[in-house]
């Protein structure tokens, strides 16, 4: 009589093991992170200009990621970022702001948060040096997502923050170039080169948690009341943990007509690298509406890309204590984040 041998059942990893394999695998991630992202703008940066320009990212990436060091939250450090960017004439929002027709400073701003999809952004505000707290302040105080104009501007105040003169946000090269722009001769393409490009941030922290700031001072001599893509969930900027975050830069009605930044996440969701996406939705937005600009763009892991269709964008991130920075197409620096650049 034949001994019927039953099959044996399926060999399972030690549990250790399994415990080791989770671990490495997290380990792994981990060691991606945190990271911050900065842009300062897409566009024609003019060469005396270019230095400041990369020398302000570079000092704005350092800024957030000394927030994340210290245990800061992707939030934290994309607001801290994009206020040092707004503190330096040098870029287009806060105190570089371009001017409208009449000669006066409106601009634009907005946060998202990845854990919760939580957004404020404020629109076409005067007289306040740093446009993202005040955004920040929307989605932390508020059940709303964007205020605009004197309506942000009378929550500001009832939020105790502080206005400043018009005076002190308008620089000589602002002024020159929109008196430049009013002359019955002006080329209004040249007269955007050096100053079309919005800033902006993204982040993500040891938790993996990712969030992205944008902040703008509009385009050049645009209509009193105008407000473009910055202030827009899904053109200015997006953030959904379980994708990744954008932040975007370059002509504002190009950008809202494609919904940039939630267009490239859709490209990530679909499996395409940050960077792939990146260029597809910047591609899409070229052929389709003919329109230039820039994004950087984080995944929860820690992978990050700056890409831009301009011929110019000024960007740095800050990852594994490393500084990354450039300006023009292919350019990549690399040095210590503790070396000035």
């Amino acid at each position: 009589m034949h001994q019927i041998v039953g099959c044996q059942p399926p060999i399972k990893l030690n549990e250790e093991e399994e415990r080791r394999k989770k671990k490495k695998k997290k380990q792994k991630v981990t060691d991606m992170l945190p990271v911050v992202v900065v842009h300062g703008g897409a566009d024609h940066i003019p060469k005396e200009r270019s230095e400041k320009s990369t020398l302000g990212v570079c000092s704005a990436a350092r800024a957030g990621y000394t927030i994340l060091q210290g245990g800061g939250s992707s939030m934290d450090a994309v607001v801290e970022a994009v206020t040092f960017l707004e503190n330096n004439p040098s870029f287009n929002a806060g105190c570089g702001s371009v001017l409208n027709i009449k000669g006066e400073v409106e601009m634009d701003a907005i946060v998202m948060d990845g854990k919760t999809l939580g957004s404020g952004a404020v629109s076409a505000v005067r007289n306040i040096a740093n446009p993202i707290q005040l955004a920040r302040l929307v989605m932390d105080k508020t059940s709303h997502a964007c205020l605009t104009a004197e309506g942000a501007n009378r929550f500001a105040r009832s939020m105790s923050v502080p206005e400043v003169p018009l005076e002190s946000l308008i620089t000589e090269y602002s002024r020159m170039r929109w008196t430049k722009n009013l002359a019955a001769d002006a080329n209004p393409v040249e007269c955007q080169i050096g100053k079309m490009g919005t800033v902006g941030a993204v982040a993500v922290d040891v938790e993996g948690n990712v969030a992205c700031a944008t902040s703008t001072g509009g385009i050049l001599n645009k209509m009193e009341g105008r407000v473009g893509d910055t202030p827009c969930i899904g053109s200015g900027g997006y953030a959904d943990n379980q994708v990744g975050a954008v932040s975007t830069t370059g002509h504002g009605e190009a950008i809202m007509k494609v919904t940039l930044a939630r267009l490239i996440l859709f490209h990530v969701e679909q499996g395409q690298s940050v960077e792939a996406a990146s260029d597809l939705g910047l591609a899409f937005m070229k052929s389709r509406v003919h329109g230039l600009g820039g994004v950087v763009t984080v995944d929860p892991q820690g992978r990050w890309a700056a890409r831009f269709s301009s011929l110019q964008m000024s960007w740095a991130a800050a990852q594994k204590d490393t500084l990354h920075y450039g300006l023009y197409t292919g350019e990549h620096s690399t040095q210590s984040i503790e070396k000035p650049v």
